[in-house]
């Protein structure tokens, strides 16, 4: 009778693993249903040392494209037990492309994001070293790829989350980002670590070191009236770092929680002026 615990215990196993992968497919269907006519064109990009998952929607070649960075996912599965996979839930970012009816729009996902439990990709990379250098230095071979692909004139990011972190440092690093905007962006990594108690990020970047850098890039920062998560503190301490610039914009969307009413009103958001003019 002693065998029968560990068998049971191994079987226990095999069938969380089975479940986990399930997941992945549903979430990875759930995209999918999302993209669906709106977003015909899934693609794997090479990214430096990653593969990002996208969709994308091109009509005009040589022109400008917006593109959307997707949030952190599902990272952790408590404050200190990071997730087996970090695919999300709920892409918001993915839903607020498809929102989109500019002619050109590109999609992200995040490193490790939709690859299954056979990718080669460590945890760090959606944990600690989400915002690490290599991780920017992916998303711009991406955008030099499309760049090259479309004679790209210039991008319009817009990053939800973690994904306006990853945006905003682009921003710093790049001379064709045309605007900026972000959806509950993390805009301040030591603020939002502290607000919530977690271990510093040493290996990552800190979008707030770069708000000097990014004051001649029209900016427009969306904070949700009723987001425990990325509360309107992350962004005023990110304002904090480019006082004075005609081109840092604000707004408050009321009733909008981290994840939740943001899809339903963003053609109205996409609307709001965005420029430098004081």
């Amino acid at each position: 009778m002693k065998p029968l615990p560990r068998f049971i215990a191994c079987l226990a196993f095999i069938l969380a693993l089975a479940g986990c992968g399930s997941t992945i497919a549903s979430r990875t269907h759930l995209a999918a249903g999302i993209a669906a006519g709106q977003l015909p064109v899934h693609d794997l990009m090479p990214a430096g040392n990653f593969s990002l998952a996208s969709y994308a929607r091109f009509t005009k070649d040589g022109e400008a494209v917006r593109v959307y960075i997707e949030g952190d996912g599902l990272a952790w599965l408590g404050s200190r037990e990071p997730s087996r996979n970090p695919t999300p839930t709920n892409p918001v970012a993915l839903r607020l492309a498809a929102r989109d009816s500019a002619p050109n729009v590109v999609w992200l996902a995040r490193p490790c994001q939709y690859e299954g439990f056979s990718a080669t990709c460590p945890a760090d990379y959606w944990t600690s070293m989400r915002f690490a250098p290599e991780v920017v230095f992916a998303y711009m071979e991406a955008l030099d790829t499309l760049k090259q692909k479309h004679a790209v004139t210039g991008f319009e990011l817009v990053g939800f989350s973690g994904g306006g972190a990853i945006a905003t440092l682009l921003a710093a690093r790049r001379g064709d980002i045309l605007s900026l905007r972000t959806v509950a962006g993390n805009l301040d990594i030591a603020a939002f670590n502290g607000l919530h108690g977690v271990s510093p990020m040493p290996l990552s970047l800190n979008p707030r070191d770069v708000g000097a850098k990014i004051q001649h890039i029209p900016q427009l920062h969306f904070t949700g009236g009723n987001d425990d998560i990325v509360p309107q503190s992350i962004y005023d301490s990110f304002a904090l770092a480019s006082p004075n610039t005609p081109c840092l914009h604000h707004a408050v969307v009321k009733d909008a929680a981290h994840e939740k009413g943001w899809d339903e009103v963003w053609p109205k958001l996409l609307q709001y002026p965005l420029s430098c003019a004081s």
